[in-house]
This record gives C-alpha cells, sequence and structure tokens, in this order.
C-alpha cells in the first residue's frame, strides 16, 4: 500500500487542515477552519445518504448502484427533511436499511474530511469551566449560582462573582471573547451544564454559547462507552465547539488498568499527580456557610479547580482528540463513542470512496474467548509476567484472518498500517522531549486503541463483522498461550495465572536477576511462530494468587498491583476498601500475625462502634433499576428525589433499614458490620489456606454484647 493510499484509508481522502468543528442544518454544513489565529467558517453542501438491498420508491430520492453485495444501493437527498421522511418510510416498511443519525456524519463520511489535520493538541482552544453552588438541583429551594471559575490553555483564568443573572451573562460575553473550540469541565453534562441551564430559565437569561450566537442545548440521554461497560448521560451542545466531560474522559482512560480509587475531580487529580499546591478544600454541603466566611477561600477552591480540570484533560483526553483526526466525527463524539464504532466508520467511509456496497452484519452467535487459569493459589515470590504482544492482531496479521465480507480487502491492511504507524510513533516519542514527546504519545496511543479493537470487532453487531474469523482467532490464541504454559513449566517454571495474552510465573531457581529474567524469556519465546513476540511484562517481589483476574503484586521499588473486584471494589464500604489493602500487604510480607492482629482490632471497633460512619458508608448510583427491581426496596427509599445518575451515599441502621449518610443519628448497625468486615476476611479465604479461622474469628452475639459492654478482650465463635 502506497503512502497515500494510507493516508486516504486512515485519515479520509481530503487533506483540508485545521478544522475544528463542522455544524449542519437542513441543508448545509458550516465548516470552521482554524487559520492562524482566526476561525474561518465556509458553508458546504449537505448530501445526507442511505443505504439500503434494493431501490425504493421514496420522496426526492437519487439512487445509484454500489458494487458487490449487502448494502448494493445508496440514495441521496438535498435536504434532511427528505431524509427523515425517506427513514421513516423504510422502518415502517421494515425495510432494511443504514445510515447515520447525525447529518455531520453523513457530511465528514462523503467528504472525506476530518479534524484537526495538522494540529496537535496544544493547537486547541480550551476553555475550563466550574461552578460552585449552594443546592444540587438549580430548582430546589435556595438553590444559586455563587461563582464561575474559568481557564484555559493559554495561561488566563478568571473567576466570576455577582447577581446571577450579571454571572449568566458575563459567562456568554466571556466564552464569545475567548471563542474556544473545546469547553471543559469535570461532571459538566451531570451537574454544571444543568444547573447553569436550570437557572437562567429562571431569570430569563439566554446562554448564547455557538459561534453562530446561538443557545447552549440539550440532547437525549444517551450512553458513554466506557471499556465493555456503558454509563447514561444527557449530553449539551454549543454551535461550533465541543463539549468535553473530563469526568467520562478519565473513567474511559482507567477502564484497563482499573487503578484509580475514585473519579471525582480532587480523587482523579490527586491519584494521577496533576493535583494544585496547597489545595483548599472547601465543605460543598456547606457551601452558602463557606461563602459568607471564607469567600477567598472559596475563589481560590473555585481556581484550582479549573486548573486541574485543565490538567486532566491534558492528561486523558489527547488520545481522543488525535483519534478525531482519523474518524469522520466530531470529537465530542468521538470522546463518548466506542472504538468498534470508529472503526465500522473508517470502513463505511472507504468502501463508500470506492463505491462498494457496505456488508450487512451477521447474526450474533457465541464462540470461545481467551484462555484464563489460575494453577496456584497463595503468596508466591519472586514473579515474573511475560506479554504476548499485541496477540490478536498479530494473529489476525500472520494468518491473513479478515472478515470474509471485506470484498475490498482494507481490513488488513488498515491493521498493518496502523500498527506499523504505531511502532514509527513509539519510536519518536522515545527519542523526543517535552510538548513533542506528549504529541508522540498521543498519536501512538490512538494507534493502539483502534489496533487492540480489530478483533472485537469481528465479534460484535458491527456491518463487517465475521464470527467464524473471530473464532480462528481466540481458537489460535488459546494454542499459543498453551504452548508458553507448557514450556515455561518443562524449564522448570511455575505457572500462576494465564490471562488471553499474558502469563504470571515463577521462574526457575536458576533464574535470578532482571537480566537473566529476560534472557529466560527470549529462551521461552524462541520457539513462537514468526510475528508473534513474548516480552518481558513486570517483575515482582511476590504476588498474592487469589482466583482468576484477582490478584495482588508488590514490586522490587514497593509499588503494589492489585486486580479484581474481590481484592478493590468501588462498590466496597471504605472501611472495607482499607482493611483489604492493608491485609494484601500482610499477606505479600507473610505476617500473619499482624494480618490477624488488623482484623481483631478492626473487629473489636466494628462491634463497639467507633469506626467513622464515613468509613462505614457505601457510595451508590442510582439507577432505573433502584426503583424498579423488588430487590432494591430499600435503595429505593433512601434514593426518593435523587435524579437517575446521580449518586447516594448510605449506611445501616440498627433496625436493617437504609439511611442517608446526612441523616447518621450514631444508628448504624454494629453487628452488621463486624459480619461485613469477615466477608471482606473470606475473600482471602483460598490464598490464607487452613489457618482462616483461628487468623480471622467470626463475630459472635456474646462478643457484640463485650463490645457494648466496652469489654476490650473479646469472644469469638
Amino acid at each position: 500500500m502506497s503512502t497515500s493510499e494510507a493516508e486516504t484509508l486512515l485519515y479520509g481522502a481530503d487533506p483540508t487542515p485545521g478544522i475544528v468543528a463542522v455544524e449542519a442544518d437542513a441543508r448545509n454544513v458550516t465548516v470552521y477552519t482554524r487559520v492562524r489565529d482566526r476561525i474561518v467558517s465556509a458553508p458546504r453542501e449537505l448530501r445526507p445518504w442511505l443505504v439500503a438491498e434494493r431501490e425504493t420508491d421514496l420522496p426526492n430520492a437519487r439512487w445509484s448502484a454500489l458494487a458487490g453485495e449487502g448494502y448494493a444501493f445508496i440514495a441521496e437527498f438535498d435536504d434532511w427533511s427528505d431524509w427523515l421522511e425517506a427513514r421513516q418510510r423504510l422502518t415502517a416498511a421494515g425495510a432494511d436499511h443504514f445510515a447515520y443519525s447525525s447529518p455531520v456524519r453523513h457530511y465528514l463520511t462523503r467528504s472525506g474530511e476530518t479534524l484537526f489535520k495538522g494540529m496537535s493538541f496544544e493547537d486547541l482552544r480550551r476553555l475550563q469551566l466550574d461552578i460552585e453552588t449552594v443546592g444540587l438541583s438549580p430548582r430546589e429551594e435556595g438553590a444559586r449560582l455563587l461563582l464561575v471559575a474559568l481557564a484555559d490553555n493559554t495561561g488566563w483564568s478568571a473567576v466570576l462573582d455577582g447577581t446571577e443573572e450579571d454571572l449568566l451573562r458575563q459567562l456568554s460575553e466571556i466564552l464569545r471573547e475567548r471563542d474556544p473550540d473545546v469547553i471543559e469541565g469535570h461532571n459538566i453534562f451531570g451537574f454544571d451544564l444543568p444547573f447553569l441551564a436550570g437557572r437562567a430559565e429562571r431569570h430569563a437569561v439566554s446562554l448564547l454559547w455557538g459561534r453562530d450566537g446561538s443557545p447552549l442545548r440539550f440532547g437525549r440521554q444517551r450512553q458513554c462507552a466506557i471499556g465493555g461497560r456503558r454509563r447514561p448521560f444527557v449530553p449539551a451542545y454549543v454551535h461550533g465547539r465541543h463539549i468535553i466531560d473530563t469526568m467520562l474522559g478519565v473513567q474511559r482512560f482507567d477502564a484497563q488498568a482499573a487503578q484509580l480509587e475514585g473519579y471525582g475531580l480532587k480523587a482523579s487529580a490527586q491519584q494521577l499527580g496533576l493535583s494544585e499546591p496547597n489545595r483548599i478544600s472547601v465543605e460543598v454541603t456547606e457551601m452558602a456557610r463557606e461563602w459568607r466566611e471564607r469567600p477567598d477561600d472559596v475563589r481560590e477552591y473555585a481556581r484550582q479547580d479549573v486548573i486541574e480540570t485543565g490538567r486532566l484533560a491534558a492528561h486523558v483526553m489527547p488520545t481522543d482528540f488525535y483519534l478525531s483526526q482519523m474518524v469522520p466525527e466530531p470529537y465530542q463524539e468521538v470522546a463518548v463513542s466506542g472504538v468498534g464504532e470508529k472503526i465500522n466508520a473508517l470502513l463505511v467511509r472507504e468502501h463508500l470512496r470506492q463505491g462498494v456496497a457496505l456488508a450487512r452484519p451477521q447474526s450474533a452467535r457465541s464462540f470461545p474467548g481467551g484462555y484464563v487459569e489460575v494453577r496456584r493459589i497463595g503468596v508466591i515470590s519472586p514473579v515474573i509476567k511475560v506479554d504476548v504482544e499485541s496477540l490478536y492482531p498479530n494473529i489476525m496479521l500472520t494468518e491473513g484472518i479478515a472478515p470474509r465480507s471485506d470484498t475490498l480487502g482494507v481490513f488488513l491492511p488498515m491493521l498493518r498500517e496502523l500498527t506499523k504507524r504505531r511502532l514509527e510513533a513509539k519510536e519518536e516519542s522515545r527519542r523526543a522531549a517535552g510538548l513533542d514527546q506528549l504529541r508522540w504519545e498521543g498519536i501512538q496511543s490512538s494507534f493502539k486503541v483502534l489496533i487492540n479493537s480489530f478483533y472485537g470487532y469481528l465479534g460484535a453487531s458491527f456491518l463487517f463483522n465475521d464470527y467464524e474469523a473471530a473464532e480462528r482467532v481466540t481458537r489460535r490464541g488459546q494454542d499459543l498461550v498453551r504452548q508458553i504454559a507448557h514450556r515455561i513449566e518443562a524449564s522448570g517454571g511455575q505457572v500462576i495465572e494465564i490471562d488471553t495474552d499474558g502469563v504470571y510465573l515463577k521462574p526457575p531457581e536458576r533464574v535470578r536477576g532482571e537480566a537473566a529474567e529476560r534472557a529466560y524469556v527470549e529462551e521461552i519465546a524462541a520457539a513462537l511462530p514468526k510475528g508473534i513476540r513474548l516480552v518481558h511484562d513486570g517483575r515482582y517481589r511476590a504476588m498474592l494468587s487469589l482466583k482468576a483476574k484477582n490478584y495482588a503484586a508488590v514490586g522490587y521499588d514497593g509499588r503494589r498491583l492489585v486486580r479484581g473486584a474481590a481484592l478493590r471494589s468501588r462498590a466496597d464500604e471504605p472501611f472495607g476498601r482499607e482493611f483489604l489493602a492493608a491485609a494484601i500487604d500482610f499477606l505479600l510480607d507473610h505476617d500473619r500475625k499482624g494480618l490477624s492482629g488488623l482484623y481483631r482490632r478492626l473487629l473489636g471497633e466494628a462491634l463497639a462502634g467507633q469506626i467513622p460512619i464515613e468509613r462505614l458508608a457505601r457510595r451508590e448510583r442510582v439507577t432505573e433499576k433502584t426503583f424498579s427491581s423488588p430487590a432494591k426496596r430499600r435503595q429505593a427509599e433512601v434514593a426518593r428525589g435523587v435524579p437517575i445518575g446521580d449518586y447516594v451515599t448510605v449506611y445501616q441502621r440498627a433496625d436493617g433499614s437504609l439511611a442517608r449518610l446526612e441523616d447518621y443519628a450514631g444508628d448504624e448497625d454494629s453487628a452488621y458490620y463486624a459480619d461485613r468486615l469477615y466477608r471482606f476476611a473470606l475473600r482471602l479465604g483460598d490464598a490464607v489456606g487452613p489457618d482462616f479461622e483461628s487468623l480471622f474469628p467470626r463475630p459472635s452475639a456474646r462478643s457484640a454484647r463485650q463490645a457494648s459492654a466496652g469489654q476490650k478482650s473479646l469472644d469469638f465463635d
């Protein structure tokens, strides 16, 4: 494949640089382009389209044939209303067809244009927004907008206060003056924008934020793809600009690593090393009092919020920015859509460009997944991890596995080109420094995201899926990883856990030190087929193996790696998470006496009601099931009045009911929380072994009475 062909395949046929936004109305598109420090807008013609298996009599449709089978006819229209009517007719008639619901995606797909060509992430004009309020709902009694904090990536910042009307008007004026391409905020979809809109409606003030002078508007609830999960949110739109919610961005960033304990602004910034120095703390639930008593601290608190939001965006969003240079979607859409959808968009664009029919997706069926097995449980040391680099993509490339419906033959060339470019970008990143290094790291990460999803695309409900091809990939992957495990054990090593493309193992006694470990991995890799690379992917002083995908390891530098909900889950109460974290350390250090002492001390505190309620209370997300599921009747009681998608922090009372943290009255169920601690300990049972009951005695009714009476020495079952 030539360089120009590869550029067209990955980036689209139109090389126009500097496009920062595309907006559409019924008949036209407006393209906003950054030319030096100016934004230039230009009109373009919108020609909505759809593809179908056969021509159908539709008003004002111009049909033409595409080569091949499947969706082999394309209809184009001059007006969006004609397209809407045509789609409604096809849907009502049950006629199979394919089209996007966004007119901007129609235009980008057919024009070959994409956003941000020739730009780096630093070239974007990004503005961060955060508000401080009295109340969490704009319509509750006493609700008020106190402050609006703003900053952008030029170093400018401002904290606005005054009457609500003045604040809302100032905000619109500043947005027009600063003219950002992107508005960023942490939970901006969930809180800031709905609150601002509600207060603006209350005061009859229009939030005229668009580049064309139009107001902020809201869409219908949709889903944000976060790894294998989806989170509902209500998007908002500003003409000519993109809105990025860094809370969603942080969750997507952490979807694979799962290393962050929380996704709030302060917690995320702190865990990623992005916090402002001398971070000010303000009690948000007492904001009215805080504002009266320490207004300067509240202003600085708000300023620090937007500074940290900007840093978070710069840390987690470049991948989506560089994906927007390839994928025919707006940046705001790229930031919430799944990766399979992005690959689909690239394939659709190229097939239509070459006049080739789109495939009809295969019906879903099951097929084998990755090979997962735990062979050793307990504390093992030393440990190394080996990883088959890009196992599934490399199997597809080396064995030529592609969807049968890709008659154009672009699936594997696209994967091969992305792989080549990623290696080149990684090399550039290693050689670069400063902003250049950040740019290359963002580029290689965007390639990596796509590469790692080509296999998943085969086995999902996309146009060019192929379940047989997906099964061939997984079966070959299972064969290879079993082969690796066999060679490890034949050479004297001990396999601890196998997970799809990686193996944790205890090396043979003869292998000591990092250099020897790397040589050993090369020895194991020597028999693998060409194109399949086994790499040394980590070394650990000790590992706690519990069950499949649930383990903890500590490196020689003291850093811990913890995986799996049994050892760390955000759904657990804080005291349970703290216990498990400390218990892991004791186990990895082979300190069973210290482990038992920790448990007994916490158990006594739980029974005596000495653990602070903030550590006992659990944060729960309110969903539709909260109110519809009979099993969640207790949660529904405390969640009444809380919007779906928001969170409520609850604890269990002595009478067995749930209550909100803010309603705490010294009435927690101490026996329940003592039992909860025991159940946290039970998660470690298989790794602890036969000593479990002596290390972790179960609380009894008698021990609860003794604790309530103030006895320090307790009896257990």
